[in-house]
């Protein structure tokens, strides 16, 4: 996690490989061309250790890859930080988050635009304190005061990125189950739902709610994420979340497929207008 999340790790290295291959080089030549030893260029072109944007510099220039944006694309893999990315702060609860989750900040920190379906809680980005302490004690057993303490701020200065200029494009459809849930009591669950509509009102946020009039739909299989990057859709990737880890799909086909499901799950919600003056209403009731 020194310098990004494991799937572009993996991304770069084989694409590091590829160029190297064309380059007609082999691992051992291409380390001495650049002052290594040739176990440094193994384990980057298998994604088991990261690489800063300088070693990626040196690695394209022995390859002679002078395209701009074959240079951009490499460097963005290898988390270049140049183009107003965030700092990495998560690295200071390495102790305390798995792999997994570190992973997923370090996508949604670096990412231009969020796409999400939630369809039992409320997105981690919009969770007022109380809420994220109340999801984080049901979803993590045996968690101890200060233990739990640090994941709601974990939680917590996630939100910093729909704060940060840019801001993160954060569009989220919500099923109708994630406002009816009490998380936390009633009291909680009002303040949640009168921060869910202030956030709705955020230019950055467009918040969608999913009736349960619309029926079934495509979202029944289950939440998911879809994070974008402004310098090129070859970086975008999905996120599904399970019991005990995260699964990260990166083909195209499967991208397609996920954005094709989020319009159609976006074209069955409520707009976002109506959505606003829904989550208005209840929270008004509550």
């Amino acid at each position: 996690m020194q310098h990004g999340p494991a799937v572009r790790r993996r991304k770069l290295g084989a694409e590091l490989r590829t160029l190297r291959a064309q380059a007609g080089l082999t691992s051992g030549e291409a380390a001495r061309l650049v002052g290594w030893h040739q176990s440094k260029v193994s384990r980057i072109e298998t994604g088991t250790s990261g690489s800063k944007p300088a070693d990626v510099r040196l690695l394209l220039d022995a390859y002679g890859v002078a395209d701009p944006q074959l240079r951009e694309l490499m460097l963005a893999l290898a988390g270049d930080d140049t183009d107003g990315g965030r700092d990495h702060w998560w690295h200071a609860y390495r102790g305390v988050l798995p792999p997994a989750y570190r992973d997923f900040i370090s996508l949604e920190s670096q990412a231009s635009a969020m796409r999400t379906l939630e369809t039992t809680v409320v997105p981690g980005l919009l969770q007022t304190p109380e809420y994220a302490r109340a999801v984080t004690c049901a979803a993590v057993e045996g968690l101890d005061e200060e233990q739990l303490d640090t994941l709601v701020e974990v939680r917590l200065a996630r939100q910093d990125v729909l704060r940060a200029q840019p801001p993160l494009e954060l569009s989220a459809v919500l099923d109708e189950a994630v406002l009816r849930r009490e998380v936390g009591g009633p009291e909680v669950m009002a303040r949640q739902l009168r921060r869910l509509a202030e956030a709705s009102r955020m230019p950055q946020v467009s918040l969608q709610v999913l009736p349960f009039t619309a029926g079934a739909h495509i979202g029944v299989t289950g939440p998911f994420v879809i994070f974008s990057f402004a310098r090129t859709s070859d970086l975008d990737v999905v996120v599904l979340d399970h019991l005990t880890s995260s699964l990260y799909l990166e083909r195209k086909e499967d991208l397609q497929a996920y954005a094709q499901a989020f319009n159609a799950l976006r074209a069955h919600a409520l707009s976002p207008g109506e959505s606003s003056d829904y989550l208005a209403a209840i929270a008004g009731d509550t």
